[in-house]
């Protein structure tokens, strides 16, 4: 039977998991495209703040990767936008002039940010905060500029605040109301939280109205109503969101706040449909995770025709960390019309709980400093139970504050994770039936934690509560994945033991819960069975991701660029003529001198990236590995005067020593002949920098987002004994590294101190570099030389799908 043709508009986080549930109940009815603007896969957008605040980075809150669209078949057009919709014609279109037909199609256009309509605002320096650019945007602003303001005291204004304030900026937030956050919190505890931050160093201007930002073409400062102003060199739009239903509009389909739809999510036009913050359900358009998931499932169960209770709208709750302070709120939360209030407030350890009744039902809470009854409370809401036989303010004294265990005495319905609507007997029953016995676990198998995580202590807990005495460490050890309860070491321990040399027999032999795994543990085993088994295991290619399939990187347009290897950032005429040739050919659209001293050719068709391997006839500089990157270089002793040592020479040494030799994450190497260090020696993964009768050797810097200075190994006199370190560092990080982990975080990890006790030992540096050598002496010439055949070239292309635009 022929697909149903299925477009999503929109490639966040409601519209997705929409298309999640859908393939949980019919992985084969439907044949899906989804268009996003964006140029990243599906992330998790409630964690841009853990970015902002260095946390964290864009491939730790990606929720479904390249490689999920490739294997589930769906074709994903990232960075393309639709620009029209034709419900007459059943048809989309795109602002690359792509016509999409569609069977149904759904709208996920999410919402927009509500940037206050006075003069100024179009200035350089004034962004919202709403995706990954914005938070790139600030990040980089903080480099430069100082000063930083928040218009808006909500959830997002002070998330956004306390990231600046951690990238060193000074921070004002502007809020116009008399307290924070009033949507989530009640007056009380939104003073308690602003003197919480206040102390933290955000400084505060309530009760103010914008009237103008000032600047020539970058911000300078804000005019108030009031006359008073304020110096800023950036201003941060967190004032609100609208429902984005322009599209919609011009559609001719009913939109009121947002799009108009009904109980099971149908739009006013047939076959349309619209989830998440775009959509409009009796008169509310929801702005919070849990009722945009549980939208999902109920159109999820529409469109692949299952029975399903219809959505009758959500009773909204937020449980979170605001800046490391936790607030719970859920319902009615503010007193007076028939409702009261019970309050207990302890001013020493800045706890207060609040709980409104109507007769005697509960009908809203706010929690400050303590959320442990949250799920409780939201139970008790949802349930409009009857407590008029129970001591009120028992209720607000839970087994937190006893002692006993939180999820004891839980009901089965009763919700553990909020953002998804898990409920307790559905993580009790993924330990009994699924064997979960780990937080990750019980996440792969229900969704618990996957969202905001404010649930993962909640989760561990019950964990513990079920497990009994077969509760150990594993409970909240990190796992590999959600496919298997085993950590890394355990992994790696078994394919040792046992001779494990496929990803498949691994997962058959350790008993996988999924028979292929998932695209996060495919490629780790493929890692750790090569790093255990190097002259054995023969690569898999489709346990790779896909930019190192295609040995190209995928821009946002769905074209590829390509950055031959140029050993120690060194060239030659030869190898420019054979570069400039090959763009000319190929229409290359840009070529840009990267920061590793190569040369990066973008805009590459797919099919081209065969022929273009061959005529260039260099090898790769693994920009997309999981190796050896680059070594960066200076000029050195042979030219520079203040040079004294040869830093081009054990650049390239070290480069042609270690190149392709996979590792957990990325390797970056440089060599400065002088303290100088004009090869920025003191930010990479090894640095390398010539003194007075030697080198030091530095480790575990990183010149990303999460910049670290790195540390001092230790000082040796010779070239040999730089290659020697540097060699057994880099299989030390290869056996004890976590896959994806780079050496910034592995360092800190492990210890200095530990690793430099084993470097220092030369038996066990000698044992590393003979295990280096080792997968060295299996590492064949890169690929593109080692084909000579186009043909052979352009076959092994056609087996890799691209889960992006290619036109």
């Amino acid at each position: 039977m022929a697909k149903s043709k299925l477009v999503l508009i929109g490639n966040g986080m409601a519209g997705v998991r929409t298309i999640e549930e859908i393939l949980k109940l019919s992985s084969d009815s439907f044949d899906i495209t989804i268009f996003g603007t964006e140029p990243h896969p599906n992330y998790n957008r409630i964690l841009l703040s853990k970015v902002l605040q260095g946390d964290t980075n864009i491939e730790d809150i990606t929720l479904n990767d390249w490689d999920w669209y490739e294997s589930n078949n769906i074709t994903l057009h990232s960075g393309e936008t639709v620009v029209k919709v034709d419900p007459g014609r059943k048809v989309v279109m795109t602002d690359t002039g792509r016509i999409e037909p569609y069977d149904e199609l759904i709208f996920a256009t999410g919402s927009l940010p509500f940037i206050l309509p006075v003069k100024g605002a179009d200035l350089n320096g004034v962004i919202a905060f709403r995706d990954i650019k914005d938070t790139h945007t600030m990040i980089e602003a903080s480099k430069t500029y100082k000063k930083a303001t928040v218009i808006g005291g909500g959830l997002l204004g002070l998330e956004a605040a306390r990231g600046l304030l951690d990238l060193g900026m000074d921070v004002t937030v502007i809020h116009i109301g008399s307290f924070l956050m009033e949507r989530q919190l009640d007056q009380t505890a939104g003073k308690l939280l602003e003197k919480e931050l206040s102390q933290q160093g955000v400084k505060f201007l309530l009760e103010k109205h914008t009237k103008e930002i000032l600047g020539g073409e970058r911000v300078k400062g804000i005019t108030f109503t009031d006359g008073t102003q304020l110096e800023t060199d950036l201003v941060v739009m967190a004032a609100g969101i609208r429902p984005n239903c322009l599209l919609a509009r011009e559609a001719g389909i009913a939109v009121n706040r947002g799009i108009v739809v009904d109980d099971y999510l149908q739009t006013s036009s047939p076959n349309i449909y619209a989830v998440g913050e775009c959509a409009e359900h009796n008169g509310i358009a929801y702005g919070l995770v849990a009722p945009l998931f549980e939208q999902g499932k109920v159109l999820a169960k529409q469109l692949c025709h299952g029975a399903t209770d219809p959505y009758k709208g959500s009773i909204l709750s937020t449980q979170l960390k605001v800046s490391g302070v936790e607030v719970f709120s859920a319902g009615d939360f503010i007193e007076g019309d028939g409702k009261k209030a019970i309050k207990v407030f302890d001013e020493q350890d800045g706890v207060y709980k609040k709980m409104v009744l109507r007769e005697n039902r509960l009908v809203g809470a706010v929690l400050y400093g303590d959320s442990s009854d949250g799920s409780r409370l939201f139970s008790m809401i949802t349930k409009q139970e009857d407590i008029g036989g129970t001591t009120k303010v028992s209720i607000l004294q839970s087994g937190a504050d006893t002692g006993e265990s939180l999820v004891a005495d839980m009901a089965a319905d009763e919700i553990i994770c909020g953002c998804n609507g898990v409920s307790k007997g559905a993580v009790v029953q993924a330990i009994h039936e699924k064997g979960c016995t780990t937080v990750d676990g019980i996440k792969a198998c229900t969704s618990a934690s996957r969202s905001c995580g404010g649930c993962k202590p909640l989760v561990a807990e019950l964990l513990q509560h079920t497990l009994g005495a077969e509760f150990d460490a594993a409970a909240v050890k990190e796992t590999i994945c959600g496919c298997t309860t085993l950590s890394r070491d355990e992994v790696i321990a078994e394919i040792r033991e046992k001779k494990l040399m496929h990803t498949r027999e691994v997962m058959h032999v350790l008993g996988w819960k999924t028979s292929d795994g998932c695209s996060k543990c495919r490629t780790a085993l493929n890692y750790y069975i090569g790093m255990v088994h190097p002259l054995e295991y023969q690569d898999e290619a489709q346990s790779r991701f896909v930019n190192e399939r295609l040995h190209a990187n995928i821009q946002k347009n769905g074209t590829f660029s390509v950055v031959p290897r140029m050993y120690g950032g060194v060239t030659n005429p030869e190898q420019l003529r054979k570069i400039a040739d090959v763009a000319d050919k190929y229409n290359v659209q840009l070529l840009k001198v990267t920061g590793g001293q190569r040369i990066d050719m973008f805009g590459i068709e797919k099919e081209d990236l065969p022929k273009v391997w061959a005529e260039l006839d260099m090898p790769s500089g693994y920009a997309y590995g999981k190796t050896l990157r680059t070594v960066k270089t200076c000029v050195g002793e042979s030219f520079c005067r203040f040079g004294t040592q040869d830093s081009i020479g054990l650049g390239i040494a070290l480069e042609k020593k270690l190149e392709r030799v996979a590792t957990p994450h990325k390797f970056k190497m440089a060599v400065s002949a002088c303290p100088r260090n004009c090869a920025e020696s003191g930010i990479k993964d090894f640095g390398i920098v010539g003194v007075d009768g030697g080198w030091e050797l530095y480790v575990g810097g990183n010149g990303g987002t999460h910049l670290r200075a790195a540390d001092l190994l230790c000082k040796v006199k010779t070239s040999d004994e730089v290659i020697e370190y540097a060699s057994a560092y880099f299989q030390y990080y290869r056996e004890t590294g976590v896959y994806l982990e780079r050496t910034s975080v592995w360092v800190e990890r492990l210890g200095l101190d530990t690793i430099r006790t084993v470097l220092e030992d030369k038996r066990q540096r000698d044992e590393l570099n003979e295990r280096l050598d080792e997968a060295i002496s299996v590492q064949k010439e890169p690929w593109s030389h080692i084909v000579n055949n186009e043909r052979i070239v352009t076959e092994l292309y056609k087996k890799v799908t691209v889960p992006v635009s290619t036109n």
